[in-house]
């Protein structure tokens, strides 16, 4: 199966089963935490906070992160080996851009670490790519009804003007928090912050995780206003921290 916006349909029919090797994805991450070797840091109280909200194992997360440069996701990855959230590593879905997953040997890669395609409108064109969009969060919702956690990075693309501010939040986290919310899941927030310091490791600040409830998440609006107001400051905090020890 090709994954191509022409094949949406049997796309996500896959990817709402598909299930990757746990021992691989831990496997994968931990070699990720060894070559990239993210200094990992929380808010006040959030590593006890997020070490008690994963040890509920039918808690969904919506792990959110600002986006800077390509490698992200790995750095992600890596602070995840390297934080409470390692748990639930094989129970984690990454929403990754389509094109990755054009090199069989790449695709392979990001199937065990959880991907799910996104057809974006950038690349796709803003009606080509809505059904498929929806289609994307439908999979999402339904996967965390199973447990698992959605990792997204919400600005989209690469923030290449100022890493300190982040763009604008799209409106497809908060669909899928606020849809997993209306069909019966209990999802919590958790933003990363992720800065990378001139010639050293990155830095990423986990904030205090938040149990989404029907007033934070009664609409995808307001979920949205909720993940950019926590994320940017987790990158405030991603930022002040970079020449700390």
């Amino acid at each position: 199966m090709d994954v191509t916006l022409e094949n949406a349909d049997e796309v996500y029919r896959y990817y709402s089963d598909h299930r990757q090797s746990r021992m691989k994805a831990l496997a994968m991450y931990g070699v990720l935490a060894a070559r990239h070797r993210p200094r990992v840091r929380f808010e006040a109280g959030a590593r006890d906070r997020l070490r008690a909200v994963v040890r509920r194992s039918e808690v969904p997360l919506v792990i959110a992160a600002n986006h800077v440069r390509q490698t992200d996701p790995f750095i992600l990855a890596a602070s995840g080996f390297l934080s409470p959230l390692r748990p639930r590593i094989g129970r984690m879905r990454v929403l990754a851009k389509d094109e990755l997953f054009d090199d069989p040997d790449r695709r392979r890669k990001i199937d065990d670490l959880g991907g799910i395609p996104v057809f974006r409108q950038k690349d796709h064109g803003l009606r080509a790519a809505a059904a498929a969009g929806k289609q994307m969060m439908d999979v999402c919702i339904e996967r965390m009804g199973r447990g698992d956690s959605i990792a997204i990075f919400p600005e989209g693309t690469c923030n290449e003007e100022d890493p300190r501010l982040l763009q604008k939040v799209s409106s497809g986290v908060g669909h899928i928090a606020s849809g997993a919310l209306k069909k019966g899941s209990r999802p919590w927030l958790v933003c990363a912050g992720i800065a990378y310091p001139d010639q050293d490791r990155p830095v990423v600040v986990f904030s205090v995780p938040i149990a989404l409830d029907a007033v934070d998440a009664a609409t995808p609006a307001a979920t949205t206003r909720l993940v950019a107001a926590e994320l940017q400051r987790a990158v405030t905090a991603a930022h002040a921290s970079m020449h700390t020890g």
